[in-house]
């Protein structure tokens, strides 16, 4: 009996960072020069430019390229990418089995605002409390990061679904162990990201508070496509020139 090996298809930016890589290694993107602009990419390979950017992060990592936002994508040389991936020794050289950065937080934007609409409806008085202690450890923290997970951890919590609750730990678990997202949020997330943050987390505690379905629904949902956008800014390139 013949025995057929499994086929794995690859995500699409491992497709894509592939093909770049591809060309670097040919020599079509010498080292120093800079990589079209995520827009001329997304163009040529008929591909959204969150695929695209997600392919630019996994080179990164990979040492291809060296992101500098503000003004673009430029190729290393190979003793820069062993250098830079020396120097960076807790992220993997290959992200093969990490899930984008994007896929991630659209999945978060189908499950956290129903969370956040049955925390408005279900929270108890405890859980209500527990919400807005998160909220306010965020502010002046030195770990924002950690506070911004308690308080949608806590939402969550706090929404009578235990099982919509797992699935949105498992979610945020998984952004947590990927080297893509991590370094998404190293390039992209500052002080005035967290500010903005607590802003919108205010919203949100405040619609739960006031028991207000529709508006809490709203309020999250609105938190996690401004995210959506802060995390999608380019990188400042406008193509090779």
């Amino acid at each position: 009996m013949s025995v057929f090996e499994a086929v794995a298809v690859p995500r699409l930016y491992r497709v894509i960072a592939d093909q770049i890589a591809s060309k670097i290694q040919q020599g079509e993107f010498p080292v120093g020069s800079r990589l079209p602009s995520e827009r001329e990419l997304a163009e040529q390979l008929q591909v959204s430019r969150a695929s695209i950017r997600e392919a630019l992060i996994a080179l990164e990592l990979e040492g291809y390229v060296a992101v500098r936002v503000g003004t673009g994508v430029f190729v290393l040389s190979d003793q820069q990418r062993h250098l830079n991936q020396s120097s960076d020794v807790s992220q993997p050289a290959q992200v093969d089995n990490d899930f984008g950065p994007f896929g991630l937080l659209e999945t978060r934007l189908l499950l956290e605002p129903e969370s956040a609409e049955l925390a408005a409806a279900l929270a108890t008085e405890e859980q209500l409390q527990a919400i807005q202690a998160a909220y306010e450890s965020m502010e002046g923290s030195s770990t924002p990061a950690r506070e911004d997970r308690a308080f949608h951890m806590a939402i969550a919590a706090a929404c009578g679904n235990s099982a919509l609750a797992a699935t949105i730990a498992h979610v945020w678990e998984l952004a947590l162990h990927s080297p893509m997202f991590s370094r998404m949020e190293r390039h992209f997330v500052d002080a005035n990201v967290w500010e903005k943050a607590q802003l919108e987390h205010g919203r949100i505690l405040d619609a739960i508070k006031s028991r207000d379905k529709v508006r809490a629904r709203s309020a999250m949902h609105d938190h996690l496509v401004s995210i959506l956008a802060r995390l999608r800014v380019d990188f400042g390139n406008e193509g090779i020139g």
